[in-house]
């Protein structure tokens, strides 16, 4: 899995075209715009704090998902800009003979970017670097009140297959 990856680069100079979207691994200084879209919803705004200097907490998670080889914390980039972003994690497991998961997580698009098509183009990307990786299924969570999301998974071929339960600790 590349750490960087462009979709409309020129050929013969490697240099992004003026509105290409890239996708690359975040980096801590990324952290404030992924804060930022995190808490940017209505069920964001009461678990997240975007407000800097950004809360530890935060910067011990990038860094135990920077250390791990089966997470990866990637940023849509256009025009230099986040505005988009997803955490991917690869689970190995002994069910469906052995295979592993990609699992998709904290997937997030600038309010600027919505209605853009922006997601599909994330999701198709997240798909393809799970296939990279050999994964045999990609599986998500989503919150049961985020009717919009599920309609959206739904259309991108994602099946409701399984209720979740969470605990809080």
């Amino acid at each position: 899995m590349s750490d960087h990856q462009a979709v409309g680069m020129t050929p013969e100079a490697g240099a992004p075209v003026p509105g290409a979207l890239s996708f690359r691994r975040a980096r801590q200084a990324d952290l404030p715009a992924i804060i930022a879209m995190l808490a940017d919803d209505g069920l964001g705004a009461g678990r997240e704090d975007a407000s800097l200097p950004l809360a530890p907490a935060y910067l011990a998670a990038f860094a135990a998902i920077a250390a791990d080889p089966n997470q990866f914390l990637a940023v849509a980039e256009l025009d230099g800009a986040v505005v988009g972003t997803l955490q991917l994690s690869f689970i190995p497991g002994l069910s469906h003979k052995g295979a592993w998961r990609g699992q998709i997580e904290s997937v997030r698009v600038a309010s600027s970017q919505r209605g853009t098509g922006l997601g599909q183009r994330i999701f198709a990307w997240a798909i393809a670097e799970c296939r990279a990786r050999g994964c045999r299924l990609v599986q998500l969570t989503t919150d049961k009140s985020r009717d919009d999301a599920h309609r959206f998974y739904a259309r991108l071929g994602f099946v409701a297959s399984h209720e979740g339960f969470k605990l809080k600790l």
